[in-house]
């Protein structure tokens, strides 16, 4: 069984972080493992609060599992400070692992802040260029550019920008984007968009989360990334379409969906 290692806020509704990251990876067949960067106040209505970890307090979880594992993936999502982001790339620099997928977390879909600037300056500095693929929403897109990402030609000229920054490779995802279907698109040496028809019920909480996760956990098991896209994909559309409706707000969805192989 490969090991994947999370490195995350914790959602203590389950919808998102690490708990979403793990059970995801327990879907894909693999042994989740996590550091926790930041204890965050959320539920399904929204995130009220956060405390974070750390530096020390995130090097020392990543000290116990490299110490004693063999990561295989890396999966990083939220990092709330230039502190915490820099022992994150220390550690990883330390322990490379052949695959490391970076989402980019930076706001809640409530709206609530979830990295300062100074971590996001040192996320674009430190970690981009070591990370397999970057895989930021329209709107983190935007965040990280200064552009405006409401269609396909500006998702391409975001990702393209991106990538001048240091990254590999670039996933910018289009699910929050309007349309009838929605549009993942992926820059590296070549462009390459990958569609689904949307799926748009309110159980839409930890959508990112699980779809890196995904990523991260065909990755590790010898997937092509232009194989691993579309598989998480229809994961993460599966997971919605069979979410257990739980909560009064954005609800959870089911990691753990029938109908998908």
């Amino acid at each position: 069984m490969k090991t994947v290692l999370t490195i995350a806020g914790f959602d203590p509704s389950g919808g998102a972080g690490i708990l979403a990251d793990i059970k995801t990876m327990s879907r894909f067949g693999c042994y989740g493992v996590a550091a926790v960067t930041s204890l965050t106040l959320q539920n399904t209505r929204g995130v009220f609060g956060a405390y974070h970890q750390t530096a020390d307090a995130v090097t020392g979880q990543l000290k116990a599992i490299f110490d004693d594992l063999e990561v295989g993936a890396i999966k990083i999502g939220m990092l709330p400070t230039r502190e915490v982001v820099e022992a994150v790339a220390d550690s990883i620099s330390s322990h490379p692992a052949p695959h490391i997928v970076l989402d980019p977390v930076i706001r809640s879909t409530s709206g609530f802040e979830l990295v300062d600037e100074d971590a996001l300056t040192a996320i674009i500095r430190r970690l981009f260029p070591l990370a397999s693929v970057v895989t930021p929403n329209a709107d983190e897109a935007g965040r990280i550019t200064g552009l405006s990402v409401r269609d396909r030609p500006q998702m391409e000229q975001a990702a393209r920008a991106i990538v001048a920054m240091g990254a590999s490779s670039v996933l910018v995802t289009g699910g929050d984007l309007e349309g009838n279907f929605a549009t993942d698109l992926l820059v590296d040496h070549a462009v390459v968009a990958y569609s689904r028809e949307r799926v748009v019920p309110r159980q839409t909480h930890g959508t990112g989360w699980s779809f890196s996760s995904g990523l991260a956990s065909l990755l590790v098991q010898g997937h092509t990334w232009r194989d691993s896209i579309p598989i998480a994909k229809e994961y993460v559309a599966k997971a919605i379409q069979g979410a257990p409706g739980l909560g009064s707000g954005r609800g959870p969805l089911n990691h753990f969906p029938e109908g998908f192989s």
